[in-house]
């Protein structure tokens, strides 16, 4: 996908693709140099409302139990205002899970493919980076 970014009064076009992996820092932007046409690659943020999910080993779920699948944590420290899916509910990718708040934003954490939630989070629920908040299988 390409963008156009306006820095300091210059307009720069940026290409961003996708690797294979899901995790948001596996973005890149390929942008050219202000002084020279030569494209230089650096990781780019991403958007805040994709999820960072990642494949694992089995996580402990709330009763101890060994949950397989696809975690999904949370990509910033912050509060839970909401959580959109009860426990056991079937999602699609691109699905809303929760509403993760932090800096005065309203992000939403999406559901990184269609399966099965387990719910491990909860409202009110103050997270760190990396917490993991739903495995989805």
């Amino acid at each position: 996908m390409k963008y156009k970014v306006t820095l300091r009064g210059k307009v720069y076009e940026v290409e961003v693709e996708r690797t294979e992996a899901i995790l948001l820092d596996e973005y890149e932007a390929v942008a050219p140099q202000p002084a020279a046409p030569a494209a230089a690659s650096a990781p780019v943020a991403g958007n805040a409302a994709a999820p960072a999910a990642q494949t694992a080993a089995p996580a402990a779920n709330k009763e101890g139990a060994d949950v397989a699948g696809t975690q999904v944590n949370a990509p910033m420290p912050g509060n839970i205002l909401d959580v959109r899916v009860h426990d056991g509910a079937y999602v699609a990718e691109g699905d809303i899970l929760c509403i993760l708040e932090a800096m005065k934003m309203e992000n939403e954490i999406l559901a990184p493919h269609a399966g099965t939630v387990t719910v491990l989070t909860s409202k009110s629920m103050v997270v760190d980076t990396g917490d993991l908040l739903f495995v989805v299988s």
